[in-house]
C-alpha cells in the first residue's frame, strides 16, 4: 500500500480497488477473517498505514443447500450468462431468518441450477435486490464472471434504475432528495435518515399523474440503499401508499385491505 492510501479505512480502500466486490461483500469477508493486514485479522474500520500489506482471500464456493421449489417465474430475458426476471410483490428475494422457502432463489434453483456462487449458499446468482413488497426487474448471474461484472456496474452506478410509486399528498413536479440513510436507532427492521450515521443516498422523482390525495411518480435511484425510496419519501412527509413500515399515521384504513402490496 502506498502513501496515497494511508489513513483510509480498510473497507473503503478495498472497495476502491478493482476487486469487483461490493462494499457489503467486502465487509462480510473482513468479518469472516478473509481479509488480513500484516497477517492479522482486523476490523473493517481499521485505518491503514503506508507499507501495510493487505491480503484478500476469496472463499471457496459452497455447496448449495437451499431447496429448489417449483414456483412459477416470469422470465423476461435469458442467455448463457444471465437471467432477467420479473419479481412479483410479496416475494422475498433470497432465504433469510423466517423466510427459508418461497423465495425467488428457491424458484430460480428449480428453474436453473447453474447459478453464480459468489453470493454464497443463500444468495446464488443474486446481484441486487428488491424489497419484499416491491415488484420489479432483477438481473441474476449464471456464472461468477458475469456476477463480478454486474456487481462492478452497480458499484459504478451504471445501470439506470427506475421505479413507479403512489405517494401520499402533493409533491413538486420534479425534485431530488439527498439524505444519508442508516439503520434506525431503536427499530432494527427499519432504516432512517441519519445525518451522522449512514451512507449517502440520492433519489430523483418526477410526477406522472396527480389525484386528489395522491401523486403517481417515477423515481430514479443514483444510489441503492435499503428501503431508499420509502425512507426518503417518508422523511418528506409523503410516504408510499400502503407502506406498513414507513407509512406512519398516513394510512387509508378503508382501502388498504384492498391493496395487495405497497404502492411501489
Amino acid at each position: 500500500m502506498n502513501s496515497r492510501d494511508s489513513l483510509k479505512r480498510l473497507d473503503v480502500f478495498l472497495s476502491q480497488k478493482k476487486t469487483l466486490l461490493s462494499r457489503t461483500q467486502i465487509k462480510r469477508l473482513i468479518e469472516k477473517g478473509n481479509v488480513q493486514v500484516g497477517g492479522r485479522k482486523v476490523k473493517a474500520g481499521m485505518r491503514l498505514k503506508e507499507n501495510d500489506v493487505v491480503t484478500l482471500t476469496l472463499p471457496k464456493p459452497q455447496k448449495l443447500e437451499t431447496q429448489a421449489e417449483p414456483i412459477p417465474l416470469t422470465i423476461l430475458y435469458e442467455d448463457r450468462h444471465l437471467i432477467v426476471v420479473d419479481k412479483p410483490a410479496g416475494m422475498v428475494v433470497h432465504p433469510a431468518a423466517g423466510n427459508f422457502s418461497g423465495t425467488l432463489v428457491n424458484a430460480l434453483l428449480h428453474y436453473c441450477t447453474d447459478l453464480s456462487g459468489i453470493g454464497g449458499v443463500l444468495r446464488p446468482g443474486i446481484v441486487h435486490r428488491l424489497d419484499k413488497d416491491t415488484s420489479g426487474v432483477l438481473v441474476v448471474a449464471k456464472e461468477d464472471f458475469t456476477h463480478r461484472a454486474l456487481s462492478a456496474q452497480f458499484k459504478e452506478r451504471t445501470p439506470l434504475r427506475k421505479y413507479v410509486g403512489i405517494v401520499f399528498g402533493q409533491i413538486p413536479d420534479e425534485g431530488q432528495i439527498e439524505a444519508i440513510i442508516g439503520r434506525h436507532p431503536t427499530h432494527r427492521q427499519k432504516m432512517s435518515v441519519r445525518p451522522r450515521k449512514g451512507r449517502e443516498a440520492r433519489t430523483h422523482w418526477q410526477v406522472l399523474e396527480r389525484y386528489h390525495h395522491f401523486c403517481l411518480a417515477e423515481f430514479r435511484l443514483q444510489t441503492g440503499r435499503t428501503h431508499q425510496i420509502r425512507v426518503h419519501l417518508s422523511s418528506l412527509g409523503h410516504p408510499i401508499l400502503g407502506d406498513p413500515l414507513y407509512g406512519g399515521r398516513k394510512r387509508l384504513v378503508a382501502i388498504e385491505p384492498l391493496l395487495l402490496r405497497q404502492g411501489l
